[in-house]
């Protein structure tokens, strides 16, 4: 009894982690929402150690495939998380040098 009760409360904490993270995002405007998202690669990288701890733990089939989902997903988000950083970095750079093309 405990184990179901103990799997819905997980589904509704991502449930509502969810909904308020796009109910936060939603309400950033368009000009901030780059710098925003670049300068908060760090919780990225705690959502990612997180669900590598969910992965560690996990017991049954569905838990272990729910971790492994949230380390796919959180690891992708960090990617993307440091390629913008990139990119913005790329239109600050007042050289005019493109990365990778050495002259």
């Amino acid at each position: 009894m405990t184990d179901i009760t103990t799997l819905w409360t997980a589904v509704y904490m991502v449930m509502l982690a969810a909904f308020t993270g796009y109910v936060v995002i939603s309400r950033v405007p368009a000009i901030l929402h780059t710098p925003l998202m670049s300068g908060s690669n760090f919780i990225h990288g705690i959502v990612l150690v997180g669900g590598m701890v969910v992965l560690g733990l996990a017991i049954t089939p569905l838990e272990q495939v729910i971790g492994f989902v949230a380390v796919v997903l959180g690891a992708a988000n960090v990617t993307g998380g440091y390629v913008v950083t990139e990119r913005i970095l790329q239109m600050f750079d007042r050289s005019g040098k493109k990365p990778g093309k050495e002259v």
